[in-house]
């Protein structure tokens, strides 16, 4: 490559797809300044695919998918390279023991969650439970009359099984995939989210009733009132500000 394509002035900068040899559903566009050493551009790729810098090679591909060069020098910038908005930065992890092989940061399943026995939860204070339980003893009455068969149905007047939606607290992502009654919980009407992260509790069974299907520990059965529903695309976490 000729050293009359480095062209760098000031603070150029790209903006780069970015893809992963092992991550499979990895994808991003992160911005890069062109005067950033190809060392550099690697840590900033470390933080975001947990790939070490000492185990990463850079292929740099082009927007009609054709590869354009292996970045091979830490030492050269990016803008040796000469990479246009829109072109693919590949990364391949060299580490066979590497975090990222084996689908543990894509498969939430592999991950040994943390569970408490019943006893224990029992044992605990300042739990949900404990405070509902107090609700309930100090006036029973007024506790049931607020939660009625219908509670919160005029909410679901405009939430439809399919609808892209956000769900407060958090701004958590996701789509409809349950609007009704869910006895099993409490009564009332629920709205059953499928997150598009693994922020929820469940895959759509709660208690021994299965009121929708989606991956572990996407689903979440809330109150209408806590989902919005519209436009709202599915974000990407590894997005950042540009430079």
């Amino acid at each position: 490559m000729a050293s009359s394509r480095l062209q760098i002035q000031g603070d150029e900068s790209v903006l780069l797809r970015v893809t992963h040899s092992n991550l499979k559903s990895f994808s991003a566009d992160v911005r890069f300044s062109l005067q950033m050493s190809v060392e550099s551009v690697k840590e900033k790729l470390w933080k975001k695919c947990g790939t070490s810098v000492s185990s990463m090679r850079i292929e740099l591909y082009d927007d009609a998918h054709s590869k354009i060069a292996d970045l091979a020098d830490d030492s050269s910038p990016l803008g040796y390279y000469s990479p246009l908005d829109g072109y693919r930065l590949h990364v391949i992890d060299l580490d066979p023991s590497s975090v990222t092989s084996g689908g543990w940061l894509e498969d939430t399943s592999l991950v040994e969650k943390y569970t408490i026995s019943e006893e224990a939860y029992e044992k605990r204070g300042g739990t949900f439970r404990k405070f509902k339980e107090k609700l309930v003893s100090q006036n029973p009455s007024a506790f049931e009359a607020k939660i009625t068969d219908n509670y919160m149905e005029d909410l679901c007047a405009n939430i439809k099984v399919g609808d892209r939606c956000e769900v407060e607290p958090g701004g958590k992502r996701g789509i409809v995939k349950y609007v009704g009654r869910a006895e099993s919980i409490a009564p009332g009407f629920w709205v059953g989210v499928q997150y598009d992260e693994p922020f929820g509790k469940h895959d759509g069974m709660v208690k021994g009733t299965r009121y929708f299907q989606c991956p572990s520990l996407h689903g979440a059965m809330v109150r209408p009132d806590k989902v919005k529903v519209g436009d709202y695309p599915e974000r990407d976490p590894f997005e950042e500000d540009e430079i």
